[in-house]
């Protein structure tokens, strides 16, 4: 296991580990927003998708564990960088000149972490139905689990949509600077593209936040129809 042990002490190692995971992580993010925005396309479009995912049985189980263990591995990666960072600075800048990293960079951890009480919340929220299980248990016409009344009566409620909608905030900011810094630690680093690599992070984190942000700031301004609720 010496692999590991100069692994966790290689600020080297920390930043591959920190970039695999969050790439990703990144990919599930993607994926997750496509699969959300499914709610405008209507009730039996994103409750049939739902169904879809659900057939896949205990492996869904098994893909959102391996889903947390890259969060976890991620976050302990960063702690671990920070770690070896500062032990290689015991003395701090006697001038600390922020605008050499930008905010996004000087908040990946903190924002990291929010992220993580934010992911808490939403698998309480929509995966175990722990804070609205009436909502939570409803069923459309044809059985299926009602995920488009459940999205549209959760983010009826002001206060949830604002929790979402400020969450995307700390994500777009780690995205913004994880992305591309990501695919410059693998090795995507050419002075001919490294230009367009740091626009990467940006644009993605962009359209992420207005993808995600779409959602209850559409249900709130009544374009997203109604629920039929069913039992």
């Amino acid at each position: 296991m010496d692999w590991l042990e100069r692994t966790l002490n290689s600020s080297i190692g920390m930043k591959w580990t920190m970039s695999l995971t969050g790439l990703l992580l990144f990919l599930f993010v993607i994926a997750h927003m496509l699969g959300n925005l499914q709610i405008f396309a209507g009730p039996d479009q994103i409750n049939s998708y739902a169904v879809h995912l659900r057939d896949f049985g205990p492996l869904l189980w098994v893909a959102r564990l391996g889903l947390l263990i890259l969060v976890l591995v991620h976050i302990a990666a960063a702690i671990r960088l920070t770690q070896l960072n500062r032990a290689a600075r015991p003395v701090p800048y006697a001038v600390l000149t922020p605008q050499v990293s930008g905010y996004a960079a000087r908040t990946m951890l903190m924002g990291g972490l929010i992220i993580l009480g934010f992911i808490c919340y939403h698998l309480a929220h929509f995966t175990l139905g722990l804070t609205n299980p009436a909502e939570f248990a409803l069923h459309d016409a044809d059985g299926r689990h009602d995920v488009y009344a459940m999205v549209v009566l959760g983010f009826r409620h002001p206060v949830i949509s604002l929790i979402y909608i400020l969450a995307m905030v700390p994500l777009a900011l780690h995205l913004s600077h994880g992305v591309s810094s990501a695919l410059q630690t693998l090795g995507a680093n050419s002075p001919k593209y490294n230009t367009a690599l740091r626009a990467v992070g940006p644009v993605v984190a962009a359209v992420i936040f207005i993808g995600n942000c779409s959602i209850p700031l559409a249900v709130l301004a009544g374009m997203v129809p109604y629920p039929v609720v069913g039992h």
